[in-house]
Formats: structure tokens, C-alpha cells, sequence
């Protein structure tokens, strides 16, 4: 199992793998990170290809080739795991030869045929929830993997659509999604997101990113997902809620603290409470 429950999973990374640049200093930051808070378990991750993209002009990315070979300088360079998402079944075998974790997109996770093919890998299996399901059914998605006996699973949450060009997280959706067996992660930036709301694309409000990552942490997720960047006003994709690298730090900080206070809750040891140190 990928996962340690004396750790908190990080997923980071850009949104797209723009260039080798982006990527190496992304991953220079997580392994900052790393160094600095061991009680982190983190993941590496980065699209070779935005295929849902707003709008038919919108940059798509360096393509399958060029980004497994960005994902595994990352993986053998800065010794982190590597994950990306897949939009078509034949691309799962390839990506399971350097990725640790198939993600699947938001808009696929029910697309049964992507899906099997992901937890034929035998690699791990993390897909996002989407915006157009109640937490209630990801039981069905789960139970589709679990058929295909997918080794490991992980759901993600990033938000239900709320009326137009906006989204609203419900935080009742971690207790919920993990009654069917797999631990629930929280995509921070992607759920602030106003989607189809900007010129042309997707825009998104980067200030509620901090506060949202550390309800979702209150509210019992397992891990967080978080997109980001050296500069964000220049990214390729998902602009609006991208974090920079120098803010990174700093979030994380403050996530850790909501985490060691539920990790003590749920193990009964309330004696360091008000006593938290980064």
C-alpha cells in the first residue's frame, strides 16, 4: 500500500508539463517540502495532455511521449512517485510503465472501459470524482475497479457543479465517500475553479484554495491534491487557482497543523492541544 497513515498524502505538480523548466522546479519544491516535513507522503503529477480543455485553441500540452519522459526524469532525478491522467484506455499501459498512479479525469470517471483498463495495471487507481455525481455514487465507480480487481483505489473530490461557471465542495463527502473502502483525497485548486467563467477557458478563485484544503482536512480527508506553479499568471492551464511555488510552503504549514490535531483527536491524545509546531 501507497499510502501511510502516520503520513499525509500530498499529490502536487503543475497542471500541464509545459517545459522542462516548470516541471524541475515544481519538483525541486516538493522535495523541499519533503525534507523539511517528513510526516509528508508525496506525489508528483502533471498532465502530458489537457484534453478537456474549454476552448479548441487552448494549449493541449507536450503530448504522451514528451511527458513520460518529463515524468521520469522526475521520477529517477528527485526520487519522488509520479502520477498523470489518462483519457483513452490504450493509453494505460504505456503510462503504467513510468507512472506509480493512473489518474483518471473528473468528466471520465465513469467511462467503464478506461477504467478497467487503468486497474488491469495493477498500478494505482485515483480517480476524480465528478462534477456531476453525489458522493453517493462513487460506490458505483469503486465497485467497477474493484470488478477489474484494481490493487489499490483512491477517490478524489474536487467539487459539484452549483449553477453556472461555479462549484461548491460539500465536506460531508469524505465521510461519505470513504464508506466504500477507499480513502478520499481533496483536490484544493481544482475546486475553485469557475469553470468556463473566463475568456475563453476556466477561471477560479486561488484565495479560498488555503481555507478549503484545511476544512477538508477537519472533515476527514486522507490526503490533498494541490496544482502548482513557478508563476502562475503564465501558465498554460488553470491559471486562476494554480499555487505558486513561494506560497507552497507556507499552506502546507498550516494543513500539517489541522492534520496532527485530527491524527490527535482520533487517537485520544488531546494533551498537545494548542501546543502545534510547523
Amino acid at each position: 500500500m501507497f499510502l501511510d497513515n502516520n503520513k499525509l498524502l500530498l499529490i502536487a505538480g503543475p497542471c500541464s508539463l509545459e517545459n522542462e523548466e516548470v516541471t524541475f522546479s515544481s519538483a525541486e519544491c516538493l522535495v523541499a517540502l519533503r525534507n523539511t516535513f517528513p510526516e509528508l507522503k508525496i506525489a508528483f503529477k502533471g498532465s502530458f495532455d489537457k484534453a478537456n480543455r474549454t476552448s479548441i485553441y487552448s494549449n493541449r500540452g507536450v503530448g504522451l511521449k514528451a511527458g513520460l519522459g518529463l515524468l521520469g526524469e522526475v521520477k529517477t532525478r528527485h526520487g519522488l512517485p509520479v502520477t498523470t491522467d489518462i483519457h483513452l484506455p490504450e493509453q494505460a499501459a504505456p503510462v503504467a510503465e513510468i507512472c506509480d498512479i493512473l489518474q483518471i479525469p473528473a468528466f471520465l470517471c465513469r467511462q467503464t472501459d478506461i477504467l478497467m483498463a487503468a486497474a488491469r495495471t495493477k498500478k494505482i487507481v485515483s480517480v476524480k470524482k465528478g462534477q456531476f455525481l453525489s458522493p453517493h455514487e462513487m460506490k458505483h465507480v469503486v465497485g467497477k475497479l474493484k470488478e477489474a480487481e484494481a490493487q489499490e483505489i483512491w477517490q478524489i473530490e474536487r467539487g459539484t457543479t452549483f449553477g453556472y461557471n461555479n462549484l461548491v465542495v460539500d465536506m460531508r463527502s469524505f465521510m461519505t465517500m470513504k464508506s466504500n473502502g477507499c480513502p478520499t483525497i481533496f483536490d484544493a485548486t481544482h475546486s475553485v475553479q469557475l469553470p468556463g467563467a473566463g475568456q475563453n477557458g476556466t477561471g477560479g478563485e486561488r484565495i479560498f484554495v488555503p481555507t478549503l484544503a484545511k476544512a477538508a482536512l477537519a472533515s476527514g480527508a486522507d490526503g490533498l491534491f494541490f496544482e502548482i506553479h513557478p508563476d502562475p499568471a503564465k501558465a498554460t492551464c488553470d491559471a486562476a487557482n494554480q499555487i505558486a511555488l513561494k506560497d507552497f510552503p507556507q499552506i502546507i504549514s498550516d494543513c500539517l497543523c489541522i492534520w496532527r490535531a485530527m491524527k490527535n483527536l482520533a487517537t485520544g491524545n488531546t494533551t498537545s492541544q494548542g501546543k502545534f509546531k510547523n
